[in-house]
């Protein structure tokens, strides 16, 4: 039978409990990086009344969010856990027949894959299939889903809901472009959600019941060595692609914040951003040398060292649940005063550059995530 997704209390660090706590996750893409969020997944599922709302997620961000719903739906939280494990067990075996390997490598870098993958072989299909039941995700009301995908007409960003599921979506979400074909769906063709939305951060802001939302980063920040070789190139390249959509929508929430807490006005939209917590736990931070890594490593060995780091990283979290400190879109602007402080972000607000450019953004921003919020 399966498990009541209900809530009652939390467990609380110190061991005492607290009221039902319900939160929200943006799980980014990076290919066999999302062992970590297995593992941060794994860990937060072990806490029975910590309530997940809505998740969103692009790549395999998007293949961890189908694994966690469709397994609450059908088997509560252990089924959930289960389900996650199996899909990266399996993963793994599979290795030899998704890793492109050396010499595909380098065929991508002279073949396209409708030249070397003439009949669009995808095994990550199969393991879909096997693994979730589609028609469950889409009449599911408890769990809202926010699936990433790139247009590839004009490169804008498309978020699939739970209705709109299907197992070309996933792919869509997944589809590396010099790896794969374009997936068509409803006569458009989308590419990896990475490149636009990795993950959809803000519609994920418009959907949410809950005010709380954890991010976890899976794509490392910071490089290593100044990159020389055309691999290094590559995989420096991919790194800053894939964050890029995720650094701007954090900073661009973070500055609609603070100017949304000197509003007076209260609308739906200020009021949602006014309670918007966000936390963030990043697979850097726990696995240091993540930068010199491949996301298309599917050995079992590393695919277990990064769900531990997820485990340890979703612990420390549950542990602390600090708020993210550095969305301060203000942290570094304007000079220090003569006794060596800083202004303060209101009177910042006023004088820094910086505020202009975000007061602009905030007008732009209201109407479109109005009607985002019109539509939750």
């Amino acid at each position: 039978m399966a498990e009541a997704h209900t809530a009652a209390s939390i467990r609380h660090p110190l061991g005492s409990r607290q009221e039902a706590r319900s939160i929200s996750l943006a799980l980014q893409g990076g290919g066999s990086f999302g062992a970590f969020t297995w593992g941060v997944l794994d860990r937060l599922l072990e806490e029975e009344h910590l309530l997940f709302d809505a998740v969103s997620g692009a790549s395999a961000g998007a293949v961890n969010a189908v694994l966690l719903a469709s397994g609450l739906a059908e088997s509560g939280r252990m089924g959930a856990r289960k389900r996650l494990q199996r899909f990266w067990h399996r993963a793994s075996e599979a290795a030899p027949r998704i890793q492109p390997g050396i010499a595909a490598a380098i065929a991508t870098r002279i073949l396209s894959p409708y030249q070397f993958n003439p009949f669009n072989l995808n095994p990550l299909r199969t393991l879909l299939a096997n693994e979730i039941n589609f028609d469950v995700l889409r009449n599911n009301p408890s769990l809202r889903l926010l699936i990433g995908a790139t247009r590839v007409r004009d490169g804008k960003m498309h978020v699939f809901q739970e209705k709109d599921l299907t197992i070309d979506v996933i792919l869509a979400s997944a589809c590396l472009p010099v790896i794969h074909h374009a997936v068509s769906i409803d006569g458009e063709t989308y590419w990896d959600g990475g490149y636009s939305a990795n993950p959809p951060l803000i519609p994920l802001v418009a959907r949410s019941r809950a005010s709380e939302i954890l991010i976890v980063q899976i794509m490392p920040t910071a490089g290593a060595d100044m990159p020389t070789t055309a691999s290094e190139i590559a995989k420096r390249m991919e790194q800053i692609t894939f964050n890029s959509s995720l650094l701007r929508d954090m900073d661009a929430l973070a500055a609609m914040t603070k100017l949304a807490e000197a509003e007076v006005q209260g609308s739906r939209l200020l009021q949602r951003l006014q309670k918007l917590r966000l936390h963030h736990v990043s697979a850097e931070t726990e696995y240091p040398l993540l930068s010199q890594a491949s996301a298309l490593n599917l050995d079992r060995h590393f695919l277990f060292q990064l769900r531990d780091a997820g485990r340890v990283a979703a612990d420390r979290w549950l542990s602390s649940s600090s708020e993210l400190q550095f969305l301060d879109p203000f942290r570094n602007e304007g000079p220090e005063s003569s006794d060596g402080q800083r202004p303060s972000a209101q009177a910042q607000l006023v004088t820094s550059p910086f505020s202009v450019r975000v007061k602009r953004l905030w007008q732009l921003s209201q109407a479109k995530l109005a009607k985002l919020l019109s539509r939750s």
